[in-house]
This record gives C-alpha cells, sequence and structure tokens, in this order.
C-alpha cells in the first residue's frame, strides 16, 4: 500500500454516549472541509451508521466475509461524499469473528486505501474483545465521554483494558452531551485525574459537545446535526473537534496505516 491513512477508533465503553452520532457528524464536516473520510460501522449486531444516514440498504460486511462481494462494491456515499462500510445488523455470527474472517475483513481495505484520508471506525459499546481489538489497532483512540457515573466507570475500564493487555499508553477524550465546554473540560480532567492516580497513561482533551436543542432533535429523529442545524452549538463543535482531528499526526511508520491495523487485528 503506496500511501498512509490515518485510522480513529471512535469508542467509549458505555452504550448511548452518542458514539455513533458523533462519529457520523465528524465525518460529515471533516468531508466538508475536503477530507476523504470514510467511516467502518464496526458496531457488528447493531450496525445503524447507514441508518443514520438515511442511505438505501445494501449488501454489508457480511456479504465481503461470505465472499458475495467485494469491499468496495459495498461502499457507500453519504453526505459531502462520506464514505460509509456499513456491518450486518442483528446478525449474531458477526458479533465474533474468527481470525480469518478478520482477515478477509480488514485485508480488503487495500482495494480503497487510496481514496481515503482518515477511516472513522465506529466500534460497539463494551468492551469486549471485538471492542478491544478494532481500538488498539487503530492509530488513535477517542474515547466518548458524558456526564454520567457508568460513562465515567465503562470509559476508565476500556482505557485499563487497552494499557493492561496492549499497552496502550495514549488516549483522546472528547466530553458528549454535556451543558458547557467548562462542564466538559472538568469531566475529561476528572477521568485524567483518576487514571493519573492508577494507569501510566496520558489523557489528551479532544473537545466538548453541548446537548442543545438541535442535538436533541436530531437524535431523535436520526439525522445528522451538521445537516439538520448547521448553525447550531452542537455542531459548531463537532466542526471545531473535527479541525482538531485533521491536525493528528499521521503515522510515518506501521501505526495507524491499514497495514498495521490487518497485523493489529488478527493479532487480537
Amino acid at each position: 500500500m503506496s500511501r498512509t491513512v490515518q485510522v480513529v477508533a471512535v469508542t467509549g465503553g458505555k452504550g448511548g454516549v452518542g458514539k455513533t452520532t458523533l462519529a457520523v457528524n465528524t465525518a460529515i464536516a471533516l468531508a466538508e472541509t475536503g477530507q476523504r473520510v470514510a467511516i467502518l460501522d464496526a458496531d457488528f449486531g447493531l450496525a445503524n451508521v447507514d441508518v443514520m444516514l438515511d442511505l438505501p440498504p445494501g449488501a454489508t460486511i457480511e456479504d465481503v466475509l461470505e465472499g458475495r462481494a467485494e469491499l468496495r462494491d459495498i461502499v457507500r456515499l453519504g453526505p459531502a461524499g462520506v464514505r460509509v462500510i456499513p456491518g450486518a445488523s442483528g446478525t449474531r455470527r458477526l458479533t465474533k469473528l474468527s481470525e480469518l474472517e478478520h482477515s478477509s475483513l480488514v485485508s480488503a481495505f487495500d482495494a480503497i486505501a487510496d481514496q481515503l484520508d482518515i477511516l472513522l471506525v465506529d466500534t460497539a459499546a463494551g468492551i469486549g474483545d471485538q471492542v478491544v481489538n478494532f481500538a488498539n489497532a487503530s492509530r488513535e483512540v477517542l474515547v466518548v465521554l458524558c456526564n454520567d457515573p457508568s460513562s465515567f466507570a465503562d470509559a476508565y475500564a476500556l482505557i485499563k483494558v487497552l494499557w493492561r493487555d496492549f499497552g496502550r499508553q495514549r488516549f483522546r477524550v472528547v466530553a458528549n452531551m454535556v451543558a458547557s465546554e467548562q462542564e466538559g473540560r472538568d469531566l475529561v480532567d476528572k477521568l485524567d485525574a483518576v487514571c493519573q492516580q492508577f494507569l501510566p497513561v496520558s489523557l489528551l482533551y479532544a473537545g466538548t459537545v453541548p446537548m442543545d436543542d438541535a442535538l436533541r432533535e436530531a437524535v431523535r429523529q436520526q439525522q445528522p446535526v451538521l445537516l439538520q442545524s448547521p448553525g447550531s452549538a452542537s455542531a459548531l463543535a463537532i466542526r471545531k473537534l473535527a479541525e482538531t482531528l485533521a491536525t493528528w499526526p499521521v503515522a510515518t511508520r506501521s501505526r495507524g496505516q491499514l497495514e498495521f491495523f490487518v497485523d493489529q487485528l488478527l493479532a487480537g
């Protein structure tokens, strides 16, 4: 593979923290600035990125694994040219991929690598093997955190597992659906303080997305807030996050490249 693709896992441990909403809107914001972006819906079992983008049903990752389609055949174009690699919602077999299936899935990315600058990996909820493997395989891990005790506990648990099992030491954290930027910063600082006490890891503040009426309504309608209310506080905050993400260093060696993504998934 001739070029490097930035790979960012969007994860959080707990369900309901707005992870998929954030991934979809961030992808649109990146694409609007000229970045070539794809979202891998890695929530095999409850895949819903295509639903949020109102894309018609079609072939999914399952068809790639079964040899019925090539990866390039299932990629769908969303708003602003965002490429969507759809997961297979409700397919139990996909909730636990074999090594061979992982291999066929991720190695297929070779075919579209030259079309991408950034791959966002929207993981499932929880800290199961599949979530941890996708997160560890990525160059950057973006942890989505809400002002909720279970979100806080699950984010810490995810960070702890990635450090303990893989030696992962750097994490980006975004506060989502909070009242203000100050609340978001305080929340990330609180998580950082707990991590510093017990784990040799570094948490980097990535931004804050406020929960405003526009975001609340967009979530209710399963629509991207960037398209529905582009001038809202939440949309502006997501654009700021996207601008920041675009400046994150891209791998010049192995970690973060799609080859590394493949190797790490197989190793996991």
